[in-house]
């Protein structure tokens, strides 16, 4: 089973790519790299989490890397603000959909806890899922943040995950915690989100 797991620089994603790893599954790392609305602080991060996650499981957690900035530049253009987080994460999942069929991947692991941020309350998931026809893995969604802390510092990735960056400054100060489903479907329409997803991940790089 071979899988692509969406990995950020933070606590949860990680985790979730650890535990399928350990129950089997080849684990693909694809980072949406968001810079400009990131700092490169957070591209180092991930490049220590993937050697982490190789020392701890011996096994060989390639690293891709998607550019992300343009993708939220056409969000934020032509979808509603509040919906910034939402339409972000349904343009990294049709991404991570495309990898994995380009690499002969079967599914896609998610970090999402749920109710854990905005993004991941049930009616949002849900919005974000919306036509993926994708099989989506989400081995923390039933941990609370304590337990998966708990476990990022048992395999050593916590401290890593802790490192100072500036985070995502393109976040909405109010997001949007019950997606409309119709809407959601209106926007991914407006930026043409399937030939985006399939353009960013035609021009992801294996990193070394």
């Amino acid at each position: 089973m071979k899988l692509v797991a969406l990995m950020s620089n933070g606590i949860d994603s990680p985790v979730a790519a650890y535990i399928m790893s350990r129950r089997g599954a080849d684990v693909i790392l694809l980072h949406m790299d968001n810079r400009p609305f990131t700092d490169d602080r957070s591209i180092t991060v991930v490049e220590e989490l993937a050697d982490r996650l190789r020392e701890v499981t011996g096994k060989e957690f390639p690293l891709y890397m998607a550019q992300h900035g343009p993708n939220q530049e056409r969000i934020k253009e032509n979808c509603d603000y509040h919906y910034q987080c939402v339409m972000c994460k349904r343009t990294m999942q049709r991404t991570a959909r495309e990898l994995a069929k380009n690499l002969g991947a079967s599914g896609i692991i998610m970090g999402d806890s749920l109710g854990q941020v905005a993004s991941q309350t049930l009616k949002n998931i849900r919005s974000e899922n919306l036509g993926l026809d994708f099989p989506v893995v989400r081995p923390l969604i039933g941990l609370d943040k304590n337990e998966i802390i708990s476990i990022a510092k048992e395999i050593g990735t916590f401290d890593i995950s802790i490192k100072e960056t500036n985070g995502c400054l393109i976040v909405p100060t109010r997001p949007i915690t019950e997606a409309r489903q119709d809407k959601v479907l209106t926007m991914s329409d407006a930026i043409d989100l399937d030939a985006l997803a399939k353009n960013c991940a035609d021009n992801a790089v294996l990193h070394h």
